[in-house]
């Protein structure tokens, strides 16, 4: 009996050489019914997900998500970086945001941070996220700064740095209607070959 044979794995075939932010928010009578309808909302509910770590690869490019979405077909895998949030609880405010950090030199890496929480509006979650990517980088980066400073100034300073070129972030946000129905909020950075 032959043994199988076995496949080179180029490693540089797996580096994402595009990315577009989509989020979406579901409402159900059920938690899983929610969230398919926040993936449908985001225009990925039929592709096969697989959740990553978040870092955004060297020379990527952030595309638009209208031109992302034409890349996919039924049933596709897809990496991604999620962050997500569900809840019944009536009158409920939730927010699920990912924060992109692209630095000056395309050669390094960026990060994306995931952000899910109660009670945040789309601005307070969305200048979170974007500040956990940010920070991230810098501090990669070798950029020193003060991690307890309000997220304006880091921004401001971080940019002035000359080595984080670009921040922004894509937060989706819901109030849980008076009767509890199941309410989830996606975002997502969605990796393209």
């Amino acid at each position: 009996m032959n043994a199988p044979k076995k496949i080179a794995m180029n490693p540089t075939n797996l580096v994402p050489k595009r990315m577009f932010l989509t989020n979406g928010v579901g409402r159900s009578n059920t938690e899983l019914g929610s969230f398919e309808q926040a993936l449908r909302d985001a225009d990925i509910a039929y592709c096969n997900l697989v959740y990553v770590s978040s870092i955004f690869p060297p020379g990527a490019k952030l595309i638009k998500r209208e031109e992302g979405i034409k890349e996919l077909s039924a049933g596709q895998i897809v990496f991604c970086v999620m962050s997500k949030i569900s809840s019944c609880e009536p009158s409920r405010r939730i927010a699920a945001s990912v924060g992109l950090a692209v630095p000056k030199d395309r050669s390094w890496h960026g990060y994306l941070s995931e952000h899910h929480t109660y009670g945040q509006g789309r601005q307070e979650a969305g200048d979170y996220a974007e500040d956990l990517a940010a920070s991230m980088l810098a501090s990669t980066l070798g950029i020193e700064f003060d991690p307890d400073a309000a997220w304006n100034s880091k921004e401001e300073y971080f940019k002035m740095s000359g080595k984080i070129v670009k921040t922004t972030n894509v937060t989706a946000t819901a109030e849980v209607d008076k009767k509890g129905k199941w309410t989830t909020v996606i975002a997502t950075a969605v990796l393209l070959p």
